[in-house]
């Protein structure tokens, strides 16, 4: 890419809306609206990119996942400020070490864009985090010194919002330690700031391979031509994608919408990951479904769609209990050895285990495998398959 594509993500940054009033005459907000959200930013920072400026004068479903709503101030009782326990897992400040192989590490606190129903809306945007190469070094010192760990997720805050220099030395340090067998990280810039997706950027990734990056989509909308040729070209550099999806109320709680999102990132070569119970967050009840809702979008594209395009519906369980998948019933009884499913159709089906146990083998006398063998090379030579 030349010089000044190279700067048309750090122009996009530049020119952010990230103030009420400015966003009220570029949408044209009625003042009462104005005043709605005016409170609402008091408690959880707002920014939006022009990119997404131009998506969301169209798109409701990008409207509400970025501009602050009323909604937000509204108490409920499930709230919770850190919803995932990640304080009490972390190691260091930017280092969450919960699953025995693999680690969270928080390169930033800053986004391209904020999210609503974010599940850290604790630290982002608050400077709590902000990129460190010295703590950063001490979170790769831990790493460094816990063989057990062979995968590293970079999150944040949105890692890619750094310039090359920072992605690329964070990287390239996990890359060294030794044991770390996968680097991944996840971002939205492709859907807030796709011209950060430049052949310098491809580069870094590329020399870290095998590295994955998880994209988070939650709308058919936010394909916009501009991010389908951005994830094209992070396909094209051989970068595996994965999709992970916020289940949001009014936004994509609908089967029929869930299917497109999935249809249209598989034509992006990006492969449907998981599909997430929101988050008990502070001030995203408004945004949160019942997980019977979940599981009804499974259901509708479990058998009805190719199974690249059914994610996994997963609850991230609160106090740091972890992911744990959600799926429809499909297994109706078991008795000894036979099971009884029903499929997507609804129709009924049996499946006969082996009757043997799994702790007892098969065995057989060496007599007998004699006999055995003698037997398959009599057939094999009068099948003409030997001689």
């Amino acid at each position: 890419m030349t010089a000044s594509n190279r700067q048309s993500w750090q122009d996009q940054l530049r020119r952010r809306v990230k103030d009420v009033q400015t966003l009220r005459t570029s949408l044209d907000m009625p003042p009462d609206i104005a005043d709605d959200i005016l409170e609402s930013t008091l408690q959880f920072r707002f920014a939006i990119t022009p990119h997404w400026m131009e998506l969301i004068r169209h798109s409701r479903a990008a409207y509400q996942q970025v501009v602050p709503s009323g909604n937000e101030l509204l108490p409920s009782p499930t709230d919770m400020d850190d919803p995932l326990g990640e304080e009490r897992d972390s190691v260091l400040p930017n280092l969450v070490h919960r699953y025995p192989d693999r680690v969270l590490l928080l390169a930033t606190d800053h986004c391209a864009a904020y999210c609503r129903y974010c599940t850290r809306k604790r630290v982002v945007g608050s400077g709590q985090v902000p990129f460190s190469r010295t703590k950063l070094q001490a979170a790769f010192d831990y790493i460094a010194a816990h063989p057990e760990i062979r995968d590293v997720l970079v999150s944040g805050g949105d890692p890619l919002i750094l310039n090359d220099a920072q992605i690329g030395w964070i990287l390239d340090s996990l890359r060294a330690i030794p044991h770390i067998e996968f680097l991944r990280m996840g971002t939205r810039v492709p859907l807030f700031m796709p011209d950060r997706i430049t052949e310098e950027l491809l580069a870094i990734f590329r020399r870290n391979h095998p590295f994955f990056l998880s994209v988070h989509f939650n709308h058919p909308d936010e394909l916009t031509p501009e991010t389908r040729q951005a994830l094209n070209r992070i396909a094209d550099a051989g970068v595996p994608m994965g999709s992970q999806t916020v289940l949001l109320r009014g936004i994509n709680d609908d089967p029929a919408v869930m299917k497109s999102l999935m249809h249209e990132l598989l034509k992006c070569r990006v492969r449907p990951y998981y599909i997430y119970q929101c988050d008990l967050v502070e001030g995203a009840e408004h945004f949160r479904t019942d997980i019977a809702t979940g599981m009804r979008i499974i259901e509708a594209l479990r058998g009805h769609t190719t199974g690249y395009a059914v994610p996994t519906f997963v609850v991230d369980l609160p106090g740091g209990g972890g992911k744990v998948p959600v799926a429809p019933d499909y297994v109706l009884s078991r008795s000894g050895h036979t099971w009884r499913f029903r499929n997507f159709e609804g129709r009924e089906y049996e499946y006969q285990e082996p009757a043997r146990e799994a702790e007892a083998p098969f065995e057989i006398s060496p007599s007998e495998r004699t006999a055995i063998l003698a037997q398959l090379t009599e057939r094999a030579i009068g099948q003409g398959i030997w001689g």
